[in-house]
């Protein structure tokens, strides 16, 4: 009882830090003719209830694909038509074809922020609870709730649902995927990440790491026996479920095709909101390898299209390898979600078109170890949310953001302790300390190592928040904070690539892992 009344307060207090960042401003508020994603998703309630199913991935005179075109799958276009359908009882003008065109009001503001509230507490919140209480180890049973806070306090996501404007869903159903996947119920965990993936193309991020860990787990079961009756049950359940959510499309091969078309628009090529023209202009800063790169090397101007597209391929598929090789033959829940951070940070780094926003992909499963390895969980979520800045900045969040990034530190400090937990065990890194041998003998000064670099990236981060902030950039150069916001992120997610790789490499205890047989 005495953990439930805890967590309600966590819940509470999560709830409330998202009503406060609400009542900010949102994507593109007030700039026409564009806008921004708030009313992105508002027209894509105005397309879904005002036309059939066919037109609302082609490019019509009712539906203009150049103005906020559907490109997310059918599942979004599903949700969108739910929201219109209530706003439409509510104010016919919300969802009026053509006429609501960057429609902008209190009720409505109020509305829109209503629909990320309820999807937050329907999916995304109770998800993260059960998981929480679903923690194997005595220790973090104790600290459920306080684990639970420091997830749902993570400011990257509150600032980018409930500030900018996108909805938790796809994140949220791939975390219902992780808490069946640990309670072996395997198919219920395939269909909720296939809704989410259906949701979101970008859940691709996480798709290797959910079919290695189950094609693992059939292999030790073994192919000729039990694992391949689990392996039927996994293909049949992932097609039936692929099958229910492409229904309406399925009648039309090309309705199909285009829908594909928006899903993957590789002829835009390698870039989608980072095309660095030049070192001193960059309309969106994503810190990934690429555009960072750019800021030296004309990538787009050297290499085509099609072959930015095979680079960014091997790179990333090389980049990911070593963690899924390791979880198909030793598949293990631990060593999963370890994975699930390194296969979404190798793509955030290295795939085609990301946005800065996809580090949240990356971000939630990291919030999942963060029982596990506090202090470098901590001080990568610190890093993702850095990286928005630009972005937030752009949405006039910068308060929210100055007030929720200090107080989810604050609360992991008081949770865990982290400065404390930063020798080469409580890292994890015990085994890579003793594969090195003659070299074992540094790692005595390696915590107080850790913890000051720890704290000369926060120093950097801080500089550079009120440099971005508060003084206006040289003439010559008025995208150099927001580049040196992307780079600095950058180097750190690469850095944090590496040490997943030991962690996930160099494990083999799977800690209070069930043996699968």
């Amino acid at each position: 009882m005495e953990k439930w009344s805890l967590m309600t307060i966590t819940v509470l207090l999560a709830l409330t830090v998202r009503w406060a960042v609400s009542l900010g401003s949102y994507s593109g508020a007030g700039k026409p003719p564009m806008y921004g994603d708030y009313e992105a998703q508002r027209h894509w309630q105005e397309i879904t209830y005002n036309l059939p199913i066919r037109q609302w991935y082609f490019n019509t005179s009712d539906n203009n694909l150049l103005y906020w075109g559907l490109d997310y799958p059918p599942l979004t276009a599903y949700h969108s038509f739910v929201c219109a359908y209530i706003a439409k009882l509510i104010n016919p003008d919300w969802v009026a074809l053509h006429t609501s065109r960057g429609y902008e009001s209190q009720p409505h503001k109020l509305f829109m922020r209503t629909t990320v509230f309820v999807a937050d507490l329907l999916v995304y919140i109770p998800a993260v609870i059960l998981y929480c209480f679903s923690l194997k180890e005595t220790s973090a049973k104790k600290k459920a709730s306080t684990c639970a806070l420091c997830i749902l306090l993570y400011p990257g996501l509150i600032l980018i649902d409930h500030g900018h404007f996108q909805y938790p869903l796809s994140l949220g159903l791939a975390l219902w995927a992780v808490l069946c996947l640990s309670h072996d119920w395997d198919l219920l965990g395939s269909v909720a990440f296939c809704l989410a993936l259906n949701y979101k193309q970008m859940e691709l991020y996480h798709s290797l790491p959910f079919f290695c860990y189950l094609l693992g787990k059939c292999f030790k079961k073994g192919l000729k026996g039990k694992g391949l009756v689990l392996l039927a049950k996994l293909a049949g359940t992932v097609l039936v479920s692929f099958a229910a959510c492409w229904l309406p499309f399925g009648t039309d091969v090309e309705q199909i095709m285009q829908v594909l078309r928006r899903l993957f628009p590789i002829d835009r090529g390698l870039f989608e909101a980072c095309m660095f023209s030049s070192p001193t202009h960059c309309p969106d800063k994503v810190a990934n390898i690429w555009c960072s790169l750019s800021v030296l090397i004309k990538i787009k101007n050297v290499i085509s299209p099609r072959t930015q597209l095979k680079l960014s391929f091997a790179v990333t598929f090389l980049s990911l390898l070593p963690a899924c090789i390791k979880l198909t033959v030793q598949p293990s829940l631990r060593g999963f979600k370890f994975a699930l951070v390194s296969c979404a940070l190798s793509f955030f780094l290295f795939s085609f078109q990301v946005h800065e926003k996809s580090i949240l992909l990356v971000s939630v499963p990291v919030c999942l170890i963060i029982n596990e390895i506090p202090f470098m969980a901590t001080w990568f979520l610190l890093v993702s949310t850095f990286s928005l800045l630009p972005l937030l900045l752009k949405d006039e969040l910068l308060l929210p953001y100055a007030v929720t990034t200090p107080a989810f530190l604050a609360a992991c400090l008081a949770s865990f302790s982290i400065l404390e937990k930063t020798s080469a065990e409580d890292l994890q890194l015990k085994a890579f300390s003793l594969s090195l041998k003659g070299y074992v003998s540094w790692f005595k000064s390696f915590p107080r190592i850790v913890r000051s670099l720890f704290l000369l990236s926060l120093s950097l981060m801080a500089v550079l928040s009120v440099l971005s902030a508060a003084v206006p950039p040289p003439q010559h150069l008025p995208d150099l904070f927001p580049v040196a916001v992307a780079v600095v992120s950058c180097l750190h997610f690469l850095l944090f690539l590496l040490y997943f790789n030991v962690v996930i490499l160099w494990d083999s205890k799977n800690r209070g892992q069930k043996k699968i047989s």
